[in-house]
């Protein structure tokens, strides 16, 4: 449970015994003013989408039970892919635009002001959320372009929206500012993209006017068989994201290295490029993508 000082003194709890709950760690202040029960806390667990909905909750306390998460705030409920995630306690809501609203203790918050459809609504940990389609499109009607596709292919990847959901969430807002290019983004999003990084691979390729690669394609040798990230068909050429988690152990390292020869040797021109690499120095990745489509095709 999380309620205001004043929630709880009606429930109760007079201030000197709220004090004291405090100081004993059976309630936890989450605002000025707002504390949740050890209980709450213990379920959210440093969880990332529990501890966001426990702040939401908090909020709530005191602007009113119809204000929706949503922007930011919903993509971290779905456990959508975010470029730049917000702040660890920023609290993103829209309130209906025809209602006057208590925006007191809004510290950290950020408010918008709409009328949500009713199909445009979902429920995360018993808090009203916007659907996920209505999110990406939110999201790519206001953050830059790399962020927007970053967040519209995991919503993709993971299931959570398909086009035609966007496409007819943008119907219902098209005047609204922003839909141009979230017309862009939803066109650009692509469901095989299987990491933020991957995503973000696919803008800089595009902005630096590589033609769109394969994604996710399986090559089949005569012994094996690989699931590469990028792929050129027409040039022969491998493009691998390398994030952290694909290294996991040593061994790891090892396969990808006896992966890297058995492609090589049987033609393939192999490109790796890191997170750091790609968001410090991109004319290099750039760079040596290019000098592989220009090398001469083995086979």
């Amino acid at each position: 449970m999380v309620a205001t000082a004043e929630q709880w003194r009606g429930d109760g709890v007079p201030p000197d015994l709220l004090r004291s709950l405090v100081r004993s760690g059976d309630l936890v202040r989450m605002r000025r003013g707002v504390y949740a029960t050890k209980r709450a806390v213990d379920w959210a667990g440093g969880d990332q989408a529990r501890t966001h909905a426990l702040r939401i909750f908090a909020v709530r306390a005191t602007v009113g039970d119809a204000a929706v998460a949503s922007f930011h705030s919903a993509a971290v409920l779905h456990r959508l892919d975010l470029l730049t995630p917000p702040a660890s306690d920023a609290v993103t809501l829209t309130l209906p635009s025809a209602r006057a609203w208590n925006r007191l203790a809004s510290h950290g918050v950020v408010f918008h002001s709409a009328d949500l459809p009713p199909n445009q609504l979902a429920t995360l940990y018993n808090l009203p959320v916007t659907t996920a389609a209505r999110t990406v499109v939110d999201l790519a009607r206001t953050l830059p372009f790399k962020d927007a596709v970053v967040v519209a292919d995991s919503a993709l990847h993971a299931e959570q929206a398909t086009k035609p959901e966007l496409r007819q969430v943008m119907e219902t807002c098209a005047s609204w500012p922003g839909v141009k290019q979230a017309r862009r983004v939803v066109a650009f999003a692509d469901e095989r993209a299987g990491s933020v990084l991957e995503s973000a691979a696919r803008v800089v390729f595009d902005e630096f006017g590589l033609d769109p690669p394969d994604l996710q394609v399986t090559i089949h040798l005569p012994r094996d068989a690989f699931l590469v990230d990028f792929y050129w068909p027409e040039h022969g050429v491998v493009a691998e994201a390398d994030g952290l988690a694909k290294y996991t152990a040593g061994g790891d390292l090892v396969a990808q290295f006896r992966r890297d020869r058995l492609l090589r040797d049987a033609g393939y021109k192999v490109v790796h490029f890191t997170w750091r690499e790609l968001t410090k120095t991109p004319e290099l990745v750039i760079t040596r993508v290019r000098q592989a489509f220009s090398a001469r095709v083995a086979f």
